[in-house]
């Protein structure tokens, strides 16, 4: 099996590395192409482990747990919105405080990533963290829909992408996720899943927090305590992340880098990522509610979105230890492929507790599966200076379909009278559509599907 890791051929990066020249590498199978690898990897050495390797896994990994964790958990938010404080709207309406952050959130990305570039990542994960509680705290004590729009919708985001990875709000998400990848190569992906298994958890837990708490303590308390729970756990991931780039990327260098674009494998990474950031969170904002439309308890309806984060966190971890011996875009096809395809085909027919419950862990599964490897697949394809940015420019893209994902399918929800049928279509298909375009992609990086890709 041929082992192929294309990456850019860039300038070289001042302190790092001098890539003027690309290594011929000799493959498995004599009859296929070689593999052709960037001199920045092939020249840099790769600690591929050690206690700082290792430390800011874990400190990524406790930074995406309260971060990401509960930007995939505002499935419990619209529920408990739609019953309480603001019950007088439609779930189209709600759903636009979710969606507003994941946009936040990626959009985010392309400054992040470009500060990551210039800074490492500490004084980032600092200001993130600040942001996080604070956006937490405000929305305590929120009353109306326009200061959960500004409190939950918009600083939370903010603070969610500046302190955790790929991982999901936005100031902690790009650095931590960064980070890792200076410290690794042979075992990225492993290490990459790790730490992205932290949003799965966090996606278990806060339900069941939220669900448990609410009605001991009340939302205010309980919105509180998930922000003290916050700062307690992402000043330990500011104390353990480490970046290995020591020198700041110039800083003149322009914020949006259109040169990334030439590169055709990394355009065909974004057009999938649009058409499936579309599509993949519909299922997070509303299990809950279609659950509840389906005749389960609200109580055990919150416990099918910790099933679905839980399938997540086998799905971050299992794919992720696969790609490092099979191929990153050889795993990544097929998993968004059965994301979509399980909507499809398992969503539309789950209409009990178990088929329900069925289907939240195999979704989970797969998306989980998508999310933890797609940060593997541009970093291959990136030179190892333009990971931030890269990360940062494909998120600040595929924000826009995340913002208008939910609101569509709530729309489509409400036109249909109830009906899910057609939120689940559309979901599906945008989600199948787009795991084409990865597969286009992977084909663009070599044709033989002996390759280790």
């Amino acid at each position: 099996m041929t082992d192929l890791e294309k990456l850019s051929i860039k300038e070289p990066a001042a302190g790092i590395l001098n890539n003027s020249s690309v290594t011929v590498v000799n493959v498995d199978c004599p009859s296929h192409p070689p593999s052709v690898i960037d001199a920045a990897d092939a020249d840099v050495s790769f600690p591929d482990g050690g206690a700082a390797a290792w430390l800011t896994v874990l400190g990524a990994f406790l930074a995406l747990f309260c971060s990401f964790g509960q930007l995939n958990s505002f499935g419990t938010f619209q529920t408990w919105y739609a019953e309480h404080q603001l019950s007088h709207l439609p779930p189209s309406t709600i759903a636009w405080i979710g969606s507003l952050q994941l946009w936040v959130f990626f959009f985010s990305g392309g400054f992040i990533g470009r500060l990551f570039d210039a800074h490492g990542p500490r004084l980032i994960l600092v200001f993130g963290t600040l942001i996080l509680v604070f956006g937490t705290m405000i929305t305590s004590i929120s009353t109306q829909y326009y200061q959960y729009i500004l409190a939950q919708g918009i600083i939370v985001a903010i603070g969610i992408g500046t302190v955790p990875q790929f991982a999901n709000q936005a100031d902690r998400f790009y650095p931590s996720l960064a980070a890792i990848s200076t410290h690794f190569k042979k075992y990225r992906s492993t290490a990459l899943g790790i730490a992205i298994a932290g949003s799965g958890v966090g996606g278990v837990v806060y339900p069941i927090m939220y669900q448990q708490l609410f009605n001991r303590v009340g939302f205010a308390w309980t919105v509180r305590i998930s922000g003290f729970l916050s700062l307690a756990l992402c000043g330990v991931a500011v104390a353990l992340i480490t970046s290995r780039l020591s020198t700041p990327q110039d800083s003149d260098a322009p914020w949006f880098d259109t040169k990334v674009f030439r590169d055709a494998p990394f355009r065909l990474v974004i057009a999938g990522s649009i058409l499936i950031s579309f599509g993949i969170f519909i299922p997070f904002f509303y299990i809950v509610d279609y659950s509840t439309d389906h005749s389960i308890s609200p109580q055990t309806a919150f416990y099918v979105l910790s099933v679905m984060n839980a399938g997540g966190i086998i799905g971050r971890l299992a794919p992720s230890f696969i790609a490092d011996s099979l191929g990153r875009f050889n795993i990544l096809v097929p998993c968004a492929f059965l994301a979509g395809f399980s909507m499809l085909v398992f969503w539309t027919f789950a209409h009990t507790l178990a088929t329900i419950m069925l289907f939240a862990a195999i979704y989970g599964f797969f998306s989980g599966a998508f999310n933890a490897l797609i940060i593997p697949c541009v970093v291959q394809i990136s030179d190892m200076r333009e990971i931030g940015t890269r990360i940062g420019v494909l998120y600040s893209i595929i924000s826009f379909p995340a913002l208008c994902g939910g609101p569509v399918a709530g729309a489509m929800l409400k036109a249909e009278g109830g009906s899910y049928l057609g939120m689940i279509m559309l979901g599906g298909a945008t989600v199948i559509a787009g795991s084409l375009f990865m597969l286009w992609a992977r084909l663009a990086l070599s044709r033989s599907l002996c390759d280790r890709v």
